[in-house]
């Protein structure tokens, strides 16, 4: 069976449309808007698993940039072990209230994890690669933690998508600094995700490139797209402006020299 059959039946335009109306309260209502997403994703986590021939009950999954923990929570229904990364001890404390049923928390940087080699079944990155200096540093380092046949997957905001520019909105088609004075300028605070510190101008092209490099990519796809929009992952040029978030999904084969 191939890797994407399984998640490709749930990628349909309701469930788009139900995903992008939520975005909505990203800022206003964020355990409401975080919640619908650490559900699906882990729903896509399991439908890419369980299409690799293996059960989600038992296996551990590495999130990488977990902040506060609201993915926690949808993988261990999902009978997972789950190990949240998180940087930024801001990030971690981001929702105070927050009940977090079960789970690990480690601060430490995506760039340099402090897991062994092979030491997990599934290593994921939701929304980080834009957010760091070295993505593919970071995608280098979930290769290496990853279980040879496991699964390492690498979502994330393609710069010149409509969501580019995060909480700046479109204004980053002017340039990342530039989006970023104006939104200070209006707001009378910079944006949390600040053009050149802690958001990057991060391509389709350019993951895919190095995906394929590793020899361990299996599918690339848009995370948020219904599956007959699928194909704009393969036109290039195209792809930067529409695929909007990228999903690599890499199964390494070899324990890392």
């Amino acid at each position: 069976m191939p890797i994407t059959d399984l998640y490709a039946r749930r990628a349909t335009l309701a469930r788009s449309v139900r995903l992008l109306s939520e975005f909505r309260f990203e800022q206003t209502e964020p355990a409401r808007f975080y919640g619908a997403l650490a559900r699906d994703t882990a729903a896509m986590v399991v439908d890419l698993w369980t299409a690799a021939g293996r059960q989600p009950a038992g296996a551990t999954v590495l999130d990488v940039g977990g902040g506060p923990g609201y993915f926690a929570d949808a993988f261990a229904a999902r009978g997972m072990n789950y190990v949240g990364v998180e940087p930024d001890p801001r990030e971690m404390h981001a929702a105070p209230t927050l009940e977090r049923a079960g789970g690990a928390f480690v601060r430490a940087s995506g760039m340099a994890l402090p897991f062994a080699d092979g030491s997990v079944d599934i290593c994921l990155s939701s929304n980080v690669a834009e957010h760091v200096p070295e993505p593919w540093l970071l995608g280098r380092e979930m290769l290496r933690v990853t279980r040879p046949g496991g699964l390492a997957i690498l979502s994330y905001t393609v710069w010149l998508g409509p969501f580019g520019g995060h909480e700046m909105g479109v204004t980053h088609y002017l340039g990342g600094a530039r989006a970023a004075a104006r939104y200070t300028r209006k707001h009378g605070h910079p944006p949390k995700n600040y053009y050149g510190s802690s958001l990057f101008a991060v391509s389709a092209a350019a993951g895919l490139d190095w995906a394929r490099s590793t020899g361990a990519l299996i599918a690339a796809f848009p995370r948020y797209h219904p599956r007959w929009a699928w194909w704009m992952t393969s036109v290039p040029g195209l792809r930067e402006f529409l695929v909007s978030n990228l999903v690599l999904v890499l199964r390494p084969q070899h324990a890392p020299d």
